[in-house]
C-alpha cells in the first residue's frame, strides 16, 4: 500500500477513535475546566465541532512529520482537510435535523464519520495535486483563529443557535 494511503488511513481511524472518546473526556475528567478548552463541555453543535478539530490537529504532527519529506503539500492539505471536517459537523446536522425536525443519535454518528471521512479525503487528494499549496499561509492563520475560538466560547459563547445544545 502507497505510504501516503497507509498513514492517512491509521490517521482517520486515530481521529474516529480520539473523537468518540472525547466526547466523554469532560465528564470522565468531574467537570474539570482545562479539559473543557479541547473536548465537549455541553451538547451544542459548535462543541461538537471540536470532536473533528482537535484529534485532527493532534494527528496532524505526526503525520507531518513522517510525510512531509516525500510529500511537501502535506502540510497545507491536513489543515485543509481539518478546517473541510470540522465545518461540515454544522453542515450535515442543521440539514438533517431541517429536514427532520429533531435530531437523531444514529446520524449524529453518522455526521461525525462522514465529516471525519471527508476530512482526510480532501487531505489525500490535495496532498497529491499540491492545488492551493500557495494558501498554506491563511490556512495557518485560519487554524489558529479556529483554535483560539474555540477557546473562548468554550466557557463565553455567544447567544446563538450553534453554541446552544439542541432542546
Amino acid at each position: 500500500m502507497d505510504p501516503l494511503k497507509k498513514i492517512l488511513s491509521a490517521g482517520f481511524l486515530a481521529v474516529l477513535v480520539m473523537g468518540t472518546l472525547f466526547h466523554f473526556v469532560y465528564s470522565w475528567t468531574g467537570n474539570w475546566i482545562p479539559a473543557g478548552f479541547f473536548v465537549p463541555v455541553n451538547e451544542s453543535t459548535w462543541e461538537h465541532m471540536k470532536l473533528v478539530f482537535f484529534p485532527m490537529l493532534i494527528c496532524s504532527f505526526p503525520i507531518r512529520r513522517i510525510l512531509s519529506p516525500r510529500y511537501p503539500c502535506i502540510s497545507f492539505a491536513l489543515q485543509l482537510g481539518n478546517l473541510a471536517g470540522t465545518f461540515l459537523i454544522p453542515v450535515l446536522f442543521y440539514t438533517y435535523t431541517g429536514i427532520l425536525g429533531k435530531n437523531v443519535m444514529f446520524l449524529d454518528l453518522f455526521t461525525f464519520f462522514v465529516s471525519v471521512l471527508t476530512g482526510f479525503r480532501l487531505t489525500f487528494r490535495f496532498t497529491r495535486s499540491c492545488r492551493g499549496q500557495r494558501w498554506e499561509t491563511v490556512m495557518n492563520l485560519l487554524i489558529l483563529i479556529l483554535f483560539f475560538c474555540f477557546l473562548l466560547f468554550t466557557y463565553m459563547p455567544p447567544k446563538i443557535g450553534l453554541f446552544q445544545p439542541p432542546v
